[in-house]
């Protein structure tokens, strides 16, 4: 396992997805993260590490969209904007985030033999936290006003 740390992008999987997403045009980039978790929602016979790399890295960068959601700090993170995440990827977010401490996740039972197992878990449940609930519509028309003023101001 090509990692170097519990971080969302501090895995080889995780910031080759992350040059993806630097690579590929600012409007087809959604598409790029909703694909990473929608692989790993999908409640198969057993989750690989790569896609459970990929996914936790995506749902990091819908994290970081969210009101209660730190930006994604990590060097080996996208460098390039991200596009607005979508409400419904919130959900998909949760989803493949639970997949990918399931006990089919190929990447769980990695961390699970690793000292650092536990802060991974601790990590993934965070950004699953943060997640769920989500923002109910008065929160999410305040956290649009937010964000378009942060925008304006020559933020993220």
């Amino acid at each position: 396992m090509g990692t170097w740390g519990v971080g969302s992008f501090d895995n080889d999987t995780a910031a080759d997805f992350a040059d993806a997403l630097d690579e590929t045009a600012a409007g087809e980039r959604e598409s790029l993260i909703r694909s990473a978790l929608e692989r790993a929602a999908d409640p198969a016979d057993q989750l690989d590490a790569a896609d459970a790399e990929r996914a936790t890295a995506a749902a990091a960068l819908v994290v970081a969209q969210h009101p209660d959601g730190e930006p994604t700090c990590s060097n080996y993170g996208p460098s390039e904007p991200m596009p607005e995440i979508f409400a419904d990827l919130r959900v998909l977010a949760i989803d493949a985030l639970d997949q990918v401490i399931a006990q089919s996740s190929e990447l769980a039972e990695l961390w699970d033999e690793a000292p650092n197992g536990p802060k991974w878990r601790q990590d993934i449940a965070l950004l699953r936290a943060i997640l769920d609930p989500p923002i109910p519509p008065q929160e999410e028309a305040l956290f649009e006003i937010w964000r378009s003023r942060r925008q304006a101001a020559g933020g993220n």
